[in-house]
């Protein structure tokens, strides 16, 4: 039977028949099981290996969110990020990337890869013309993301996915602040697709976690190189992951619509100088988010026209949402990127990339869109 992704993500996945019955998915805390004439080391169960039954199900469940073959669950985002990308490069090859990576991954291919012999060079994703002058011959794969963090710049997805056709290349996307509800790259032909579930696909603010989707061979691959690096997620956390991904469809609804109502307030309001979000009309990248997307998520950006001052006042006025990192919980979270999840760039490369020290980012939960208003609107 063919069902639809609301079906799929309470149903997809989960063990047949039910174990002894049970509803709810069990924890299976246990180490290590018993031997069964397994084939080879990764086939042993083993919690490291990334093969209890916690893992098994929610594999099937995430492969099954985005039409891929198989999928992945990693102990977090980056080391979903790390893992892949060093599955898929070795010394010697080159990286293309795009601008503005989130902060974290911006460091990992500047500054990591580079003492594995690996080199990177940097693609505006957006300008399909001039990403065949940075080719090399030793280029392997191109990395971009759904929306960039926190600007929400949205690349030429169609493009990437082309141009990796047409040079040989392997195709990777976070595809984290568009979630498997708003987009499914494997559809249009990206290789491997990955998440931070500890954003909108867990949805609770309660574990780290992170996945990566693709051909069965590439996660395959991807798999063994985790049981080595030791990037498990652990049983209970499998649970808890397996359990939020159940509402995603209902929260991405009332994310979607809540986000795009306060966008648009914010953009008319006189103490903004500017609004980043793909929804609205005047984002550089709307008509493509329009085309790729079902919604446009729950992150939005915004500078203030009187800059820091005004964005610490902001912050520390607002009575809803909470001070602090991270994003795509149920809770609407607030924070200043270059004081958190860029704070590792140097002020060189912020600027470069847009992110002044007064941008303030805005993660929409799924409170109510009018009281979020009147908050942000009493403490502007």
């Amino acid at each position: 039977m063919s069902w639809n992704l609301e079906t799929k993500l309470l149903h997809a996945g989960d063990p047949e028949p039910r174990i002894q019955g049970a509803v709810s998915m069990p924890v299976f805390q246990s180490t290590m099981y018993e031997l069964e004439g397994e084939a080879g080391y990764h086939d042993i169960r083993y919690i490291r290996l990334n093969n209890t039954p916690n893992h098994l199900a929610l594999h099937r469940k995430l492969a099954a969110l985005e039409n891929a073959e198989a999928g992945l669950v990693t102990a977090s985002g980056m080391a979903a990020i790390s893992t892949s990308l060093l599955s898929v490069l070795k010394s010697g090859d080159h990286l293309l990337a795009q601008n503005g990576l989130y902060g974290g991954t911006h460091t990992f291919v500047t500054e990591t890869l580079p003492e594995y012999g690996i080199t990177v060079d940097f693609i505006d994703a957006a300008d399909p013309g001039s990403w065949k002058q940075k080719l090399r011959t030793n280029t392997r794969a191109i990395y971009v993301e759904a929306m960039t963090n926190p600007l929400l710049h949205v690349a030429d997805h169609k493009g990437v996915t082309a141009f990796t056709r047409e040079h040989d290349l392997i195709s990777l996307i976070d595809s984290t602040f568009a979630s498997p509800v708003n987009f499914r790259p494997i559809e249009i032909g990206y290789d491997l697709s990955i998440h931070s579930c500890t954003k909108y696909l867990n949805g609770h603010s309660d574990i780290v976690a992170g996945a990566v989707m693709g051909r069965a061979e590439r996660i395959r691959k991807i798999t063994h190189l985790l049981n080595h690096l030791g990037g498990s997620l652990d049983p209970h956390a499998c649970f808890l992951l397996h359990r939020g991904i159940k509402t995603l469809s209902v929260r991405m609804k009332q994310h979607n619509e809540s986000a795009l109502k306060i966008a648009q307030f914010l953009e008319s309001h006189p103490a903004i100088a500017h609004v980043n979000y793909p929804g609205l009309e005047s984002h550089p990248h709307h008509g493509r988010a329009r085309e790729l997307f079902s919604g446009c998520g729950g992150v939005i950006s915004m500078e203030l026209k009187k800059g820091l001052s005004a964005a610490n006042q902001l912050i520390s006025k607002v009575q809803i949402p909470i001070h602090t990192v991270s994003l795509g919980g149920v809770e609407t979270l607030i924070t200043r990127p270059a004081a958190t999840s860029h704070s590792g760039l140097t002020a060189e490369d912020r600027k470069r990339f847009g992110i002044p020290e007064g941008l303030v980012r805005l993660s929409v939960g799924i409170e109510s869109t009018d009281d979020l208003i009147e908050d942000l609107k009493q403490a502007m």
